[in-house]
């Protein structure tokens, strides 16, 4: 057996969202037809490649992100609670550019440590759990390749803590757009590099590219 695994953590296509709702952990939000394009387009870009092992986040849009990746390789799809988005005190609220949601001032007392996060849950603690949804994948496919489906902001700190960056950021900023792919490449049980690839780049509205200008309005994505 090779002591090589791969892990590919992908975040999950478009959602269904046209009230641009914070959505979070809130069941209910199913990909979009766009987002299922996009879970397609991944599952025939890796088709080709040793993948033994799917798992997701237990939310809707991430099962069904999953779903035809799992089907093509003839697995059974896994799920991992540790892959689950993070909590947010804004989740079923609409929170966006243009909205006055910073004016208001019973906001404000969720909105004073953007280092820790005061409004939901702790950075280290979604690195503690992302990393450990990370090694059971990487167990589970051990010498093969795994597909991890989860959401934008565990990835982007999961992925800032291996490449030794801070946890607190721009959100405008994170690299990882929908339906992509974060890969960790283990050398038995040490990752020793990072890789990143969008293969729906061209599927993804060009608002929702990482470093893309925030659109007043255009929330599709919220709680992504």
């Amino acid at each position: 057996m090779s002591d090589i695994t791969v892990v590919h953590l992908m975040r999950h296509g478009e959602v269904a969202n046209p009230d641009g709702v914070l959505y979070g952990r809130l069941p209910g939000y199913h990909l979009s037809e766009l987002g299922r394009q996009m879970a397609e387009r991944v599952a025939e870009h890796l088709s080709s490649r040793d993948i033994t092992h799917v798992v997701a986040s237990p939310l809707e849009r991430a099962q069904e992100t999953a779903a035809p990746i799992a089907k093509a390789h003839g697995l059974d799809l896994a799920v991992d609670g540790r892959l689950i988005e993070a909590e947010n005190v804004f989740q079923g609220r609409t929170f966006g550019v243009g909205d006055g949601a910073l004016r208001r001032p019973e906001n404000w007392k969720h909105l004073v440590n953007p280092f820790k996060p005061s409004w939901g849950e702790p950075y280290v603690e979604q690195v503690v759990r992302m990393m450990a949804a990370l090694d059971a994948a990487k167990d589970a496919a051990r010498g093969h390749e795994a597909v991890c489906v989860s959401h934008q902001l565990p990835i982007w700190i999961v992925r800032s803590f291996v490449e030794k960056r801070r946890l607190w950021h721009d959100p405008r900023r994170r690299q990882c757009t929908l339906a992509s792919l974060t890969t960790f490449t283990y050398q038995g049980d040490k990752i020793v590099s990072v890789g990143y690839t969008e293969p729906a780049r061209d599927l993804v509205p060009a608002h929702l590219l990482a470093g893309a200008k925030p659109v007043k309005g255009a929330g599709k994505a919220f709680g992504a």
